[in-house]
This record gives structure tokens, sequence and C-alpha cells, in this order.
């Protein structure tokens, strides 16, 4: 970092914030994406600006925003740049896991880098393991109490922008861990391998940890969080849904715009412009729906969350996990159909690579990998129909 980053006040600063910087950022977003140029400019911004550190705890000099005003930020964000949103998504997830298990002294010093502008990447999940939670990273201890991580991460998304490198990691009990780790440590390696079809500026490549050196106060036991009730995955999916919802709410206008400027009406219609069609307008219709709707279930589902975190009880965290499931699971089918339509309404012209108009299609459908909403729609419809609350594994 190398300018100072301002300290936001409150939520209304912080959406005043987020969409002044949304604006900004979508003016280039369709090159970067062609190009594939890495955001390190507009990520500076982002570290400037100090939406990094809006959830800080007030305690600690934060704003400490609610989550939905975070949630409207990273639908902001999403709208104008789908990469340059998913880049502090694992941020903000790990500023929350040292809040939750944080002792007194790591909170101090880590919540002291975020205000500061100071950004956490993230070093999760690993190839060729059996399934997601197979993690295989070791944190193995030496004589002195500290400790030697070792392991190789994939799709570790800002970890190549990153000032810290969360890794998560299993101690010799097999326990989850969280490893603070500096970017530049000494047996690191951040490997821009990245070569998805959308989100193609996230640098979600490798990191390759080889005997890297973790101080004990550098490490937190992530494994008590899922021991009582808990938001962790709760927060880190409305995030995800946010960004959905935001390719969605980006998409649109772009539609609108290219079938009001560009696109001929079809012949049978018997009118002058496209935008006359009446069944043109019955699709736009259509799809204005379905992103209001979304809109609307993520606003519920940051409230539920806000709510349990108001008064956390393993009732409250239930409901808040399924309302976030319902939108996310809402959300991906939402962002998909639209980005997809935006050629279904705009004609021909709109598929030449050169309009670039397709990487809202490929953002949505890279993004929407991230975890199946079919498994959402289960732990959904158990919840309603035999009262079962939902697993505590993080993913929910």
């Amino acid at each position: 970092m190398s300018t100072a980053a301002k300290v936001i006040a409150d939520d209304t600063e912080a959406l005043s914030v987020a969409a002044a910087l949304a604006d900004g950022f979508q003016a280039e977003a369709s090159r970067r994406d062609a190009e594939r140029r890495l955001p390190r400019e507009e990520l500076e911004l982002l570290s400037a600006s100090g939406l990094l550190a809006v959830t800080v705890p007030a305690e600690h000099g934060g704003a400490d925003v609610r989550q939905e005003t975070l949630a409207e930020i990273f639908r902001l964000l999403a709208s104008a740049d789908a990469s340059l949103a998913q880049i502090p998504q694992s941020h903000f997830v790990y500023v929350n896991v040292i809040r939750r298990q944080g002792t007194s002294e790591q909170r101090k010093f880590f919540f002291g880098e975020v205000l500061a502008g100071r950004r956490f990447g993230n070093a999760q999940s690993e190839a060729g393991t059996k399934h997601v939670q197979d993690i295989r990273t070791r944190l193995e201890p030496r004589p002195d109490g500290s400790y030697v991580l070792t392991g190789v991460k994939h799709y570790s998304t800002g970890a190549l922008f990153a000032d810290w490198i969360p890794v998560l990691a299993r101690t010799e009990d097999e326990t989850l861990h969280v490893a603070y780790v500096p970017r530049d440590a000494d047996g690191v390696t951040v490997v821009d391998d990245w070569d998805g079809m959308g989100q193609r500026t996230t640098a979600s490549g490798t990191v390759r940890l080889d005997a890297v050196p973790v101080p004990a106060d550098r490490i937190v036991p992530h494994h008590l969080t899922f021991q009582s009730p808990q938001l962790h995955g709760a927060i880190a999916q409305l995030l995800h849904t946010a960004i959905d919802a935001g390719i969605a709410s980006g998409a649109l206008p772009e539609a609108v715009e290219f079938v009001r400027t560009e696109s001929r009406p079809w012949f049978e219609s018997g009118v002058e412009t496209a935008a006359e069609d009446p069944l043109l307008i019955q699709r736009f219709g259509e799809l204005a729906i379905r992103v209001r709707a979304t809109e609307a279930l993520l606003g519920a589902a940051a409230r539920a969350v806000d709510a349990a975190r108001a008064d956390l009880t393993e009732a409250s965290a239930a409901e808040a996990s399924i309302a976030v499931a319902a939108a996310k699971a809402y959300a991906a089918t939402t962002a998909v159909e639209v980005s997809a339509a935006l050629f279904e309404v705009s004609g021909t012209r709109s598929a030449l690579n050169s309009l670039n108009l397709h990487r809202h299609w490929r953002d949505a459908r890279t993004h929407t990998l991230h975890d199946p909403a079919r498994w959402k729609v289960q732990h959904i419809g158990r919840y309603v129909l035999n009262g079962t609350l939902p697993p505590r594994h993080g993913l929910l």
C-alpha cells in the first residue's frame, strides 16, 4: 500500500463511496476483461477508499456496517465489474474470522492493518482432493513454538494482489486453522495461472507454500467457529449472492441501451424501433421482475444475517443461513438468465466478439459454479418440511 486509507464513518458514507467507485470502475471494465488487464490501480483505489475496513468493529475504529450495507456494496461493485467485486470477497470473510476467533492481540493488530488499507487474499481451495473440505495443507509445529506451512492451493482469488494471504490448513490433530501469511513471506509463490472463461481479471491462480515459517500469533483456530451457532458461511455466501445480483443488474441496462440504440425491429412487428416491439417489451418486463426479485431476496437475506448478529442463537443462525441460501439459489439462475437473455433481446449483432457483451454471461456462468445451488435447495426443503437445521460447514 502506497496511499493512506480513508476511514469511513458509517453505512451512508460506505454506500456513497461504493457507488462512486463503481461508476469509475465501469468505464474500463470491458476493456480490462478483453485484454485481461489486471486491476492493480483499481484495487489501490479500493484500498484507499476505506471500503475494505467497513466491517472493522467500532471499538477498533471501524464503521462496523450492517451486512445489508456490505451486500449492497458488493452488488454495486459487481454491477460494474464482476471480477473486481470478486477479489475482496475473501478479504471480508477472513476479516470476519479474526473477529470471531482472533485473540485480543490478533484483533488489534489485524484490524489495524485493515484500517490502513491492507488487503487479505485467500489460499483456501485445493485441486485433486476428494472434495472441497478435504484440506491437505499442513501446519507443523517447530520446537520454538512457531509453525511451518506446506501445501498447494488453487483458485486463490485475491492472493496475487494481497498484503496478507489467509491460508486454510490442518494441524497435527487434523483441526482446521487459518494462518495469516505475508504475501512476500519466504516460501510463498503466487502464480498467475488462472485461465477461466469468466471473471478473467481476478487472477485466481495457484499459491505454493514451501516450508513457510508462521509465528504462533498469526494462526487462528478456525475449527472453533463451527462448534456453536455461527454466521461464517451465511456471510460468505451473502457476498457471493450480491455478486450474482450485481452481474444481473449490470447486464440488464446494457441490454436496454443496445436495444434502444443498435437493435432493429423484427419486420413482422410493424413498429419503427426495436424498443417498441411488444414481444421485446414483454421480455424486458420479465427480466426486470427477476432482477427486482433477486435484489429483494438479497436484501431480505442480509437483514436476516443482521438480525442473527444482534441475537445469535441456533434458531437465528439457521434462519439466516436459509435466507441466504434461498437468495443465492435464485440469484444464480437470475445472473445466468439475464446475461444470456441480453443476446436474445439484442439480436445478431450483439454476438460480435468486439463488443464483448458476452462478458456478463461468462462472469455469471463462472461465478455461479462456486458451489451447487441444488444443495442449497435441499437444505431449504429439509428446513421447511422437517425443521432440520442447516449444517455448520461454512458453505451455507
